[in-house]
């Protein structure tokens, strides 16, 4: 005999749990905005108060992404996590220019990282706009050679080639900005 009973509860479990996902998971993509925007305005300081903030506000979202496997799946706890991946690596790649690896499954990581280059382009213009034109080439280097490791990998998922795209798109932009650094004799 079907246990309905036992089905109904097991679907309200997983909505209760679902909406607690929802909730943390707007947490953890608000902090990343504030890292993100403390950032560019040159506020390490709190950005790094911030990061400390996402870290524990991820570690929560992780926990309730265990409830079940589909869990990991939902819209809202991908795009927090890759919003996490692109904050963290943008905080981290100003701070010591060097990108980290980050304990995210794989997607997750790919999507956070094409995100990126968006937010290394604003710096870039900012930078060269106050004169640091020196940094403007390191970006778009480290930009060239996000895009040609991106370049190996052989996506199937329509996401991550868009924003793949998105990533040459941003490139293109960086080598523009460098190239007319040079022609004005600044670079």
């Amino acid at each position: 005999m079907v246990n309905f009973t036992k089905i109904r509860e097991q679907l309200q479990t997983y909505d209760s749990e679902r909406e607690n996902l929802i909730k943390k998971s707007r947490d953890v993509l608000k902090l990343s905005k504030q890292v993100i925007y403390s950032v560019h305005r040159g506020e390490l300081g709190e950005a790094s108060k911030l990061i400390n903030k996402i870290e524990l506000e991820k570690k929560k979202l992780d926990g309730i992404a265990k409830h079940s496997k589909k869990m990991s799946c939902e819209g809202s706890y991908k795009v927090a996590i890759q919003e996490y991946v692109e904050a963290v690596l943008y905080y981290r790649f100003i701070k010591t220019g060097k990108l980290i690896d980050l304990k995210v499954a794989p997607e997750h990581f790919v999507l956070g990282l094409a995100d990126l280059p968006g937010e290394l382009v604003r710096k870039a213009v900012f930078l060269a706009g106050k004169g640091k034109v020196g940094s403007v080439s390191k970006i778009k280097d480290e930009v060239d050679m996000i895009y040609g490791e991106l370049l190996k990998f052989d996506f199937r998922n329509n996401d991550i080639r868009r924003k793949v795209d998105s990533v040459k798109y941003d490139l293109r932009k960086l080598e523009d900005l460098v190239l007319d650094l040079k022609l004005k004799g600044k670079l």
